[in-house]
């Protein structure tokens, strides 16, 4: 392996690790710490300061969005697609992040079971699509049929197509019905790809990322290609368009598609009545109870 493609990939672990750190760092927080030992210059410093100072600030209008789609009883589905590695499960974890799980969710669904493959193809997904003042983010979502299912031969050519002719009318039924529909690609170049593989082959917390299937995907690139194409141009409709993110740089596409999320709803910030902590309760004839110490967990650190 050259020193460039080496460099690359542990700059990749160090930014890896400057995103673990950024869950621990506190709101009001703005210095990220050079981590793993490595190098960092002056420039790469300042930059990833920005970053973590406009993801802050996206965040915040996040919260924002969630709270205006409670109030307003908005129902958004937003689907992730794109090659492997190309960022998805990123982007999904920065908006997610700040958010309550019980107002925006994640659908992530496995391989469908045998008695799921039998169903209306739409059916499984349909499950997990929004209430009121919901958001769902569907990681990889019903194009699979249009991608994986296709280049893998894991459809005939008779459901592909059936799918082509199905999917725009469903996703103009969920229109009809008052679910907005967003759907945005990942689009990565293949060196790109080629370096975030390498770097999950030689990083142990990430090597769980690479299944067979990905590696599959990643010698069908230009079958990939040609699927992706075939997709965008038969499924780009009006009422649910697609929007394609240059993904190369993970960092800068995280803050554009979160950026241009909040674009796509007319949100505004919602008042919240003033909260005030209640004063505790106090009663003579309480007594605390003392715990057997055998129940407690070693104190390790």
């Amino acid at each position: 392996m050259d020193d460039d493609l080496l460099d690359r990939i542990h700059r990749d672990l160090r930014d890896s690790l400057d995103e673990e750190l950024e869950l621990e760092l506190e709101d009001h927080q703005r210095n990220v710490p050079s981590t793993g030992g490595i190098p960092v210059t002056n420039d790469e410093h300042d930059a990833r300061k920005r970053y973590f100072r406009e993801l802050f600030r996206l965040q915040a209008e996040l919260v924002k969005l969630q709270d205006w789609v409670v109030a307003s009883k908005h129902k958004v589905v937003i689907l992730f697609e794109g090659r492997d590695a190309a960022g998805k499960g990123g982007v999904i974890k920065r908006i997610t992040q700040r958010l309550n799980p019980r107002v925006c969710r994640v659908a992530a669904l496995p391989a469908p079971n045998d008695r799921e493959r039998t169903q209306w193809y739409f059916q499984r997904y349909v499950a997990h699509l929004p209430a009121a003042g919901e958001i769902v983010l569907f990681d990889r979502s019903w194009y699979n049929r249009a991608g994986v299912e296709r280049v893998m031969g894991f459809c005939t050519d008779a459901q592909y197509e059936e799918f082509f002719r199905s999917v725009p009318e469903f996703e103009r039924m969920l229109a009809r019905s008052g679910i907005q529909v967003l759907k945005y690609w990942f689009s990565i170049s293949d060196e790109e790809q080629q370096m975030r593989f390498l770097g999950r082959i030689h990083d142990p917390l990430k090597q769980w990322k690479l299944s067979p299937m990905d590696l599959e995907s990643r010698r069908r690139w230009e079958e990939y290609t040609k699927a992706k194409e075939v997709m965008l141009e038969r499924t780009h409709i009006p009422e649910a368009p697609w929007w394609v993110v240059h993904a190369d740089d993970k960092k800068r596409a995280r803050l554009n598609c979160i950026h241009h999320l909040l674009g796509q709803m007319p949100y505004e910030e919602v008042a919240h009545p003033t909260i005030e902590l209640p004063d505790r309760e106090r009663h003579g004839d309480y007594a605390r109870q003392t715990l057997p110490e055998g129940i407690f967990i070693p104190e390790i650190f």
